[in-house]
């Protein structure tokens, strides 16, 4: 047996919400691409009119993306962008 199921892990909480916004996110980009939306567009849409139409009800994407601030949607993509230059 491994050692290291007795080791204390640490997990940063900026870390984990991080994981969960990028998790919503490609879970709406996917459920607005199985109904025929260009994702970019249709979330673009959102994040500047803040009007919840732009995304589908498919698969509750609508639910899910509502469940996250459209400021830390736009941070999120941000940092994403940031950390690919």
């Amino acid at each position: 047996m491994s050692n290291d199921l007795y080791k204390t892990r640490v997990f940063s909480s900026e870390d984990i919400k991080r994981e969960v916004i990028r998790n919503n996110l490609q879970l709406v980009m996917s459920a607005l691409e199985e109904k025929g939306y260009d994702p970019v567009r249709q979330i673009s849409g959102y994040l500047i009119s803040n009007d919840p139409a732009y995304i589908s009800n498919h698969k509750r994407a609508r639910s899910i993306i509502r469940q996250i601030s459209r400021d830390e949607i736009i941070e999120e993509l941000v940092k994403s962008y940031m950390e690919k230059k």
